[in-house]
C-alpha cells in the first residue's frame, strides 16, 4: 500500500502529464487519503516552504547567466579558439564542435543550450563544407552532453542539494572528467572522419602566437569559470553569491567589453531566464514534498535495505546503478530524476563508502546521457528539429558516438581519482 503514491507518479508521468504536476498529485493523495503523519494544509505549506531556501537562489542566477552569455557575442569567439586549437585535425570542423562544447561548459552549463547554439552557429558551416547533416546533428547532440559535466551546471547544484553535498567541490570534480569525455569523442570523430574522408579546416597547426591571440579575445568568457571555482574555495562568496556575481560578470564583459550585448536583449533574456527558472523550481517543490512522503514510509531506507541484500560489492552495484539510470534517462529528464532518486541512493552510497562527490558525476553524466536516447531525448529532438532531419538518421549516425560516451561513463565510473583528483588537491 505504500508504494500506492509512487506508482500514482510514474502512472501520471506515462500518460505525459509534466513531472512537477506527477509529484504532487501521487503526494497529496498520499497526504490526504492515506496518512496522518502530516494534515494536507501542511503539506501544502511545506510545498511551498521548500523553495524559501537561499542556496536555491544558485540556479536561476545561473540560468540566467547562460542565456546572457548567448547573447553578448561569448560564442563567437569561443569557437574561433576552438578552431585555433583543433581546426588542423582531420574532421576539423567536428573537432572544433566537441572543443567548443567543451569550452562552452563553463558558460552555458546547458547541453540543450549548447546544442541549439551549435545547431544554429555551426552545423551551417559543416553542411557546407561537406558534412553529413546527419554527422554533424549527431556530433552536436552528444558533445553537449559536456557542459553538464564542466562546470556550473544545473543538474550539479540539483545534485549538491539534495544531497548535501559541497557544491564547490562537485563543480571542480567535474573538470577531468570532461576532459575526458572530450578526448573520447575527438578520437570517435577522428576515426569517422578518417573513413568519411572529412578533412581539415586549417592547412597546417596554428601558431602559439596565433594561440594567444585567440586566447586574448576570448580572456573574458574562458577566465569566468575558474573565478567562481577560486571564489567558492576561499570563502569570498556562496554558490548562490556567486551566480548574482555571474550574471554581473557576464553583463558587464557583454555590454562594455565584447559591446554586443544591447538593451533590447535584456527583456528576452529575463522572459527566457523566468520560464527556465519556473520550470525547475515547480519540480523542486513538487520533489520536496514526494521527499516527506519518502522519508515518512522509509521506502530510501527499504530500497537501501533490498540493494545491500543483493549484493555488498560496491563495484557491481556501481554497475548495476549505472544500468538503471541510464534506463531512467531515457524516460525521464535529468533535473527531476537527481531530485527523486537521489534520496533513494544516498543511504546505500554511505554504507558503500561510494565518495558522494565523485557520484555526483556519476549520476550526472548517465541522466544527461539519456538526452541522447530515445524515446525522449532531448538534445536529439532540439537537433532534429532545427536542422530538419529525421530522428533514423541521426540515430544512425550517432551509434559510434554514444559507445564512445559510454566508454568515457565506465572509465569515469571506476576510477573515482579522475572526478576526485581536483577537489582533494584544491580542499585539502
Amino acid at each position: 500500500m505504500n508504494l500506492i503514491p509512487l506508482m500514482i507518479v510514474l502512472m501520471l508521468f506515462l500518460l505525459n502529464v509534466p513531472i512537477g504536476f506527477s509529484l504532487i498529485g501521487g503526494s497529496m493523495i498520499y497526504f490526504i487519503f492515506m496518512s496522518d503523519n502530516m494534515p494536507p494544509d501542511l503539506a501544502l505549506q511545506n510545498f511551498i516552504a521548500g523553495l524559501e531556501s537561499f542556496p536555491l537562489l544558485a540556479i536561476p542566477f545561473f540560468i540566467m547567466v547562460g542565456v546572457v552569455m548567448n547573447y553578448s557575442g561569448i560564442s563567437k569567439r569561443l569557437m574561433k579558439f576552438a578552431d585555433l586549437l583543433v581546426g588542423h585535425m582531420r574532421g576539423g570542423l567536428a573537432q572544433v564542435n566537441v572543443v567548443l562544447s567543451a569550452l562552452m561548459g563553463g558558460i552555458s552549463g546547458s547541453a540543450n543550450a549548447d546544442a541549439a547554439m551549435q545547431c544554429k552557429i555551426l552545423v551551417p558551416e559543416m553542411e557546407k563544407r561537406g558534412y553529413d547533416t546527419a554527422f554533424s546533428a549527431a556530433i552536436t547532440a552528444t558533445s553537449s552532453i559536456i557542459p553538464t559535466i564542466i562546470p556550473p551546471g544545473i543538474m550539479m547544484i540539483l545534485y549538491c542539494m539534495t544531497a548535501r553535498v559541497s557544491v564547490g567541490k562537485v563543480f571542480l570534480a567535474g573538470y577531468i572528467p570532461g576532459l575526458v569525455i572530450t578526448i573520447i569523442l575527438m578520437i570517435a570523430v577522428d576515426i569517422v572522419a578518417k573513413k568519411e574522408g572529412y578533412g581539415r579546416v586549417r592547412e597546417k597547426r596554428a601558431s602559439l602566437k596565433e594561440i594567444l591571440l585567440g586566447f586574448k579575445e576570448g580572456f573574458f568568457a574562458l577566465i569566468m569559470p575558474f573565478l567562481l571555482i577560486l571564489g567558492l574555495r576561499f570563502g569570498v562568496f556562496t554558490p548562490t553569491e556567486g551566480g548574482a556575481i555571474a550574471v554581473a560578470y557576464s553583463i558587464v564583459v557583454g555590454v562594455f567589453v565584447y559591446k554586443e550585448l544591447k538593451w533590447e536583449h535584456f527583456i528576452p533574456i529575463v522572459k527566457e531566464s523566468l520560464l527556465s527558472t519556473a520550470e525547475v523550481m515547480f519540480i523542486i517543490a513538487g520533489a520536496n514534498l514526494f521527499g516527506y512522503y519518502l522519508s515518512f514510509e522509509r521506502i530510501p531506507h527499504t530500497v537501501a535495505q533490498l540493494v545491500l541484500g543483493i549484493s555488498g560489492n560496491k563495484y557491481i552495484f556501481l554497475f548495476l546503478i549505472n544500468i538503471f539510470l541510464l534506463i531512467v534517462g531515457m524516460f525521464v529528464e535529468g533535473g527531476p530524476a537527481i531530485i527523486i532518486i537521489t534520496p533513494l541512493l544516498v543511504p546505500i552510497l554511505k554504507e558503500l563508502g561510494i565518495d558522494l562527490v565523485h557520484f555526483g558525476i556519476v549520476i550526472t553524466l548517465n541522466l544527461a546521457i539519456g538526452g541522447i536516447t530515445p524515446p525522449f531525448g532531448s538534445m536529439l529532438f532540439v537537433c532534429t528539429s532545427l536542422l530538419k532531419i529525421s530522428l533514423t538518421d541521426i540515430l544512425k549516425a550517432n551509434i559510434l558516438f554514444l559507445i564512445a560516451i559510454l566508454i568515457a561513463l565506465f572509465v569515469i565510473t571506476y576510477v573515482p581519482a579522475i572526478s576526485l583528483f581536483l577537489p582533494n588537491l584544491i580542499w585539502h
